[in-house]
């Protein structure tokens, strides 16, 4: 109904300009017409038709435009509304002056043309201010937008929107994370990160391929279980062409923290002030230490490089090498920490059997 109404409007518009119109031409060239009410009939339907076809296209890029603004993210619409108003008021200022300016009446029409120029010449730059600098320009008005209670007893701040990156998802230990509680507020998909889980999933390697589908399985799993944390956000950045600056890019625009396994990334994104969650630092930090002198429950597995060396592992996946444990391969038995190293590939523990030491 809306969209008749419009249409209709503009063509009732397009009919008073064509057959009101006619007073405006010359006296000179009105004395050569022999009708003028035909030709006001005449020219009001060209103006229907003409502007019937402008409503057209009006009524499309006003939906156009409802669709972009849709699927955009709030803080986005946000900052940038809040650039667009700076924009006009900045262009009020400029105005000010150059209308206060006498022109001759020949140019009076300049006044109105400046006007609309400026205005619109400074809407599109506090637009593209606040895409570059969006979360700057809400504190200006709202220091309190990070999220921040003051509260009696202390400072309360909501959860921060975690990030996710391709690597994390394909790992699988986010499930837990999240089952168990240790990861909340909202967890943020973006969809650029699913567009390359789906290259994965399509890759010739069948490894690469098996790796894709159990991340878009793990996905579609989270987001079934919770619909309300999981979230695909539609934001993209076409100018950025790798994935990873785009994850950095987009964590700094939100204020939310990147949740990866990728060491590179965290490396890059803490050098550009992005607070990283690493998944794989977190499984560091949890696992047991054992001191020299502990005793441990091992399974020798193989044997180690050494002709008398046996190998096991803890179930965090640590080697655990064990001298004179080779003739044990096989069996479960008990053994004694005598050191630990940490490598770049991970830690490494020496032992002895206990029934060695005893």
């Amino acid at each position: 109904m809306l969209d008749a109404v419009v249409i209709l409007s503009f063509i009732l518009a397009g009919v008073g300009i064509g057959f009101f119109g006619i007073d405006f031409l010359p006296v000179s060239a009105l004395k050569q017409v022999n009708n003028l009410e035909g030709l006001r009939s005449v020219s009001g339907a060209f103006g229907a038709l003409i502007f019937w076809g402008v409503g057209l296209a009006v009524q499309s890029s006003y939906r156009r435009i409802q669709e972009q603004i849709r699927t955009l993210p709030a803080d986005v619409l946000l900052s940038r509304s809040v650039g667009l108003v700076l924009g006009l008021l900045v262009a009020n200022l400029v105005l000010a002056p150059i209308l206060l300016l006498s022109f001759p009446s020949e140019f009076s029409f300049l006044k109105p043309l400046a006007a609309v120029l400026i205005a619109l010449l400074f809407a599109m730059m506090g637009i593209n201010l606040a895409d570059t600098h969006g979360r700057s320009l809400i504190r200006l008005f709202n220091p309190d937008s990070e999220g921040m209670l003051m509260m009696a007893e202390g400072t309360l701040r909501p959860a921060i929107t975690k990030v996710v990156d391709t690597s994390c998802i394909i790992d699988g230990r986010i499930q837990a994370l999240i089952d168990t509680g240790f990861l909340e507020g909202k967890i943020l998909v973006p969809q650029f990160v699913l567009l390359e889980l789906q290259t994965v999933a399509d890759s010739a390697n069948d490894q690469k391929r098996a790796r894709g589908r159990r991340g878009l399985e793990l996905l579609n799993r989270l987001r079934s279980d919770y619909p309300d944390r999981v979230v695909v956000s539609p934001a993209d950045y076409p100018d950025i062409q790798t994935v990873d600056a785009k994850l950095v890019k987009l964590a700094q625009d939100i204020g939310g923290i990147l949740l990866t396994n990728d060491y590179n990334l965290s490396k890059v994104a803490t050098v550009q002030t992005v607070e990283v969650l690493n998944v794989n630092d977190l499984s560091k930090a949890l696992r047991p230490n054992y001191l020299p002198g502990d005793s441990l429950s091992l399974k020798i597995l193989k044997g180690g490089k050494e002709p008398t060396q046996g190998v096991g592992y803890l179930e965090d996946g640590t080697m655990v090498v064990v001298e004179e444990g080779r003739k044990h391969v096989g069996n479960e038995l008990e053994v004694v920490v005598t050191g630990a190293l940490q490598t770049s590939a991970g830690r490494m523990i020496f032992a002895k059997l206990e029934a060695a030491l005893a």
